[in-house]
């Protein structure tokens, strides 16, 4: 069994394949690279099979997305630890070395989000994940160093490796038995907030989630579905409302979930004052696809959920009303109330 296997999970993306993999093959020293690749039509396999010979190819039997990609793929993928990457990831010098450091020397340690920089913007956090993520009492995400559309500039105000509630898909690190104990990726989810789902599972059976500063990649993000895409706001949207129904607290399920959804209705009137029809219906077709699976995903609920899973009762709240732009501000007013 291989200690480390970074998988790279792809659809019709060789000109990505192109541009990051060379830093992957640079820097991954000991590691086993693999293509999982999503029953590409353009020339992605062979070009890897061509230009990188030492990549090891797994090929999917259609575009499974995300979720099932990954799940496909790493059926056929041994490993201690799997390293999920994707295609628009350009990672640096001994990114590894401190992610397997942690795995080997906290045991109770499960998953693991390195920092992640904007690749077009490297001074800054990127989107997807940032210095590692949290969620409020409604489900909403968010990270330190981006709160919605705010992005922080790294100033090294997250350097320090500390305990997350999520980790970011985009680079994710997670233990092979952990993975295949909690049945992989909600795979209805197809792609979208199935890792914040994950990890969420995963702390319901007691795993920890970190963050390490210490290993730094740069991610492009948006380069397979554009964050403007209405598909990716009804994706979030559906994929949100799917994670609370299975994994909140069973008290006080139904008026979390009620309340969500009049936040999402809110949502909605903004994206049509706003001119964004599509988003507006998008969000209307997610929650009609969520009322016709929400019995389907009350059957997933398992017998324990942690009581105290989010950090802010409402990011909404802060970031909109109350102005708060920054994780840092967010942070020290929870304290305020602690004290």
């Amino acid at each position: 069994m291989d200690k480390i296997a970074v998988v790279i999970l792809n659809w019709n993306g060789v000109k990505l394949l192109e541009q990051f993999l060379p830093s992957v093959i640079q820097f991954s020293e000991g590691a086993t690279i693999y293509v999982a690749d999503n029953d590409s039509t353009d020339n992605s396999v062979e070009f890897v099979q061509q230009n990188f010979p030492t990549i090891k190819i797994v090929k999917n039997s259609g575009n499974h997305g995300f979720a099932k990609g990954y799940n496909d793929a790493l059926q056929h993928i041994d490993a201690e630890i799997y390293a999920l990457v994707n295609s628009d990831i350009e990672v640096t010098e001994n990114w590894l070395k401190p992610i397997l450091e942690t795995f080997e020397n906290e045991k109770q340690t499960a998953i693991i989000q390195p920092k992640i920089l904007d690749f077009k913007n490297k001074e800054y956090f990127e989107y997807a994940g940032a210095a590692g993520g949290f969620i409020d009492k409604y489900g909403f995400p968010f990270c330190r160093g981006r709160i919605f559309e705010t992005l922080e500039k790294d100033n090294g105000q997250y350097d320090n490796n500390s305990e997350l509630f999520w980790a970011s898909g985009a680079c994710f690190f997670i233990r092979k038995n952990v993975y295949h104990e909690l049945g992989g990726f909600d795979e209805s989810f197809f792609a979208h907030q199935e890792e914040i789902d994950l990890c969420w599972r995963a702390a319901n059976e007691g795993h920890i989630i970190k963050y390490n500063y210490q290993s730094v990649v740069y991610h492009v993000g948006g380069a397979t579905l554009q964050q403007g895409n209405p598909k990716k706001t009804y994706l979030n949207f559906r994929n949100s409302l799917l994670m609370l129904v299975k994994n909140l607290p069973k008290r006080g399920l139904f008026w979390v979930i009620f309340f969500r959804m009049v936040l999402d209705g809110i949502a909605g009137i903004r994206f049509l004052t706003q001119g964004k029809i599509g988003h507006t219906f998008a969000i209307l077709k997610a929650h009609f696809s969520f009322y016709c699976l929400s019995l389907k995903y009350l059957g997933k609920r398992k017998e324990f959920q942690i009581q105290q899973y989010y950090m802010v009762k409402s990011i909404v709240f802060l970031y909109y009303i109350k102005k708060m732009t920054l994780f840092k501000e967010i942070f020290n007013s929870i304290q305020n109330i602690k004290n």
